[in-house]
Order: C-alpha cells, then sequence, then structure tokens
C-alpha cells in the first residue's frame, strides 16, 4: 500500500491551507478525503467545484445522494459510502431507502429507483448506456437535464471513489455508524 498522507490545515500544501482550516472549524473535524486531496490541492478544488455543480444540476440534495451512494456502491468505494450514507440521513433520506441503496436493491419510490438504476448503468456501462436506457429514465419522470446531472455525478464521484481505492483511505469516526464494505470483496 502506498502510504498517503491525511493532511491538516498545518501540514497541507499552500492552496490547501485554508480549506482545511475552514473545513476543520465548519465541522469540527477534517474528512480523512479532503486530508488525502489536499496533497494536490488542484484535485481538492477541482472536487470542490465538481460537488458545487452538482448541487446547481437540478438535483434536489435527497436525489443527489441517492445517485452519489449509486456510483460509490458500484465502484466499491467504502469511504464514499459510509460518507454519503451519513449526509443522506442528516438531509432527511428515508433509511430503508439508503439501505436499498447500499445493498443493491430495489427502492419502492419508481422515480428513485429509476435514478438508482439510471445512475447505475452510466457506472458500469462507462457511459455507454443505450437509447432505451435514457427512454426508461426519462418515462419514470426524468428529463435530458436529468441524464446530463447523473453524468456529472459520476464524474465528481469517480475521483473520490477512485483517490479513495488509490489511498485506502480510512473513514473518519464522524461517518463509522455507517461503515460498508463491499458484498463483491
Amino acid at each position: 500500500m502506498t502510504d498517503f498522507q491525511l493532511h491538516t490545515a498545518d501540514t497541507a500544501p499552500e492552496g490547501a491551507r485554508d480549506f482545511l482550516a475552514g473545513v476543520n472549524k465548519k465541522l469540527g473535524f477534517i474528512p480523512s478525503l479532503y486530508g488525502v486531496f489536499a496533497e494536490n490541492p488542484a484535485v481538492l478544488h477541482a472536487y470542490i467545484s465538481l460537488q458545487n455543480a452538482v448541487e446547481k444540476s437540478g438535483l434536489n440534495p435527497l436525489e443527489q445522494q441517492v445517485a452519489m451512494i449509486a456510483v460509490s456502491v458500484a465502484n466499491e468505494c467504502h469511504f464514499c459510502v459510509a460518507a454519503h450514507t451519513t449526509l443522506a440521513e442528516n438531509t432527511g433520506l428515508d433509511m430503508a431507502v439508503i439501505l436499498a441503496i447500499r445493498e443493491d436493491r430495489a427502492i419502492g419510490d419508481p422515480r428513485l429507483e429509476a435514478l438508482r438504476l439510471f445512475t447505475k448503468k452510466v457506472v458500469i456501462d462507462r457511459g455507454f448506456v443505450s437509447d432505451c436506457d435514457v427512454e426508461t429514465f426519462i418515462k419514470a419522470g426524468w428529463d435530458k437535464a436529468a441524464v446530463l446531472a447523473v453524468i456529472l455525478v459520476v464524474a465528481f464521484k469517480v475521483i473520490s471513489n477512485y483517490t479513495n481505492h488509490v489511498a485506502e483511505t480510512p473513514v473518519n469516526e464522524a461517518f463509522q455508524k455507517h461503515a460498508w464494505t463491499s458484498s463483491k470483496t
């Protein structure tokens, strides 16, 4: 395993220090992922820029979490599934929905299920979804803007999911309640 430092505001390279200090002040801790990202401030800032874009994508906060957990499950990311489970719970997403996504099971809400399935399909098929896949998603109450929003969420999560695979990012205590391990491994 390559050892990646979990930077703090004191150890981070210039360009990441102020951000980490602000996060620590706001949350009372620095998510381990941010500590890893700080090694390259450009990656940290790109990730935050994509997060801001996702928030403006047209998906509401609950839908964003459905998509983010679905991507992280498909990519088998232990850190992001735990972190987004915590965020989804705090956002008010029903725990039964969260557990279904974590366990790669159907969601009772047909519209959210279509979002989960389409997001998973985009990840698994690396974007090569069929016209039928897109039509099925749209018939479930979504639109073409949502298709692109899903692709944005996938791009956003790939940065963190892949970083967590390479760095074997430890799950913060704040997310430990929702620790997750892929059933595939």
